[in-house]
């Protein structure tokens, strides 16, 4: 019988510092690590070996499982976004045929799932979407991502009010999800969900809904939030 066969060893490459006391994997390690510096010091600034210091790898262990700096941030972009994407998918699939009253909850419990989960990381990651590192190759499927993601707010706006620019006004609600999240993130002491529904709130106003109106959606869309 082989020896030690209920206990398989760790895939992947020797710390620079011996076994982690973290949880993590060393992958996850590296990205929270990535996290840290890309929001704290600025993309530019932080080097693939700072990073692998950071996680307690040696600057070539992070090679196994990123090609380099822009996979790592791609990687971090795609996390934000991706959720938010497949949560959009199963609202909009639920409803069918959107009338008012349901647009108005799907787009409530979007804005407010959307908003709670760039809120809930460490760091500031939604400060990133805007580098120009982010226009190259590696990052298309970021930005397809958060442009199909732009695309379900609209679905859900315009059936909402058609008024005006439906292209400028998605782009208007995006920013206020976004925008809302690194305001709350300045100020401080507020938690996920309290920063999610204010956010929604917000969203909806942007659509025209009244503060009755906003009430009925916040009430309808409870039972399309995930637990």
């Amino acid at each position: 019988m082989p020896a030690n066969r209920g206990t398989p060893p760790r895939v992947g490459r020797p710390r620079a510092q011996g076994p982690s006391a973290s949880e993590l994997t060393p992958r996850a390690e590296v990205l929270a690590a990535a996290a840290e510096l890309f929001t704290v010091n600025g993309y530019a600034a932080t080097t693939t070996r700072a990073v692998a210091e950071r996680a307690g790898l040696r600057q070539a262990s992070l090679y196994h499982y990123f090609t380099g700096k822009d996979d790592i941030l791609a990687t971090l972009l795609e996390s934000t976004v991706e959720p938010s994407l497949t949560f959009a998918g199963s609202l909009i699939g639920a409803f069918g045929e959107l009338d008012e009253d349901a647009a108005a909850a799907g787009l409530w419990a979007l804005a407010a799932f959307d908003a709670e989960l760039l809120f809930g990381g460490l760091y500031n990651l939604g400060a990133l979407y805007q580098l120009p590192e982010v226009r190259g190759e590696r990052f298309a499927g970021f930005r397809r991502s958060r442009g199909e993601l732009k695309a379900a707010y609209g679905t859900l706006l315009t059936r909402l009010d058609g008024a005006g620019d439906p292209a400028l006004r998605t782009d208007l609600l995006l920013g206020l999800v976004e925008g809302g999240v690194a305001v709350a993130r300045e100020t401080g002491g507020r938690q996920p969900r309290e920063v999610g529904e204010a956010v929604a709130d917000a969203a909806l106003r942007l659509a025209g809904r009244m503060a009755g109106q906003i009430t009925a959606a916040r009430t309808a869309a409870a039972r399309l939030r995930p637990a």
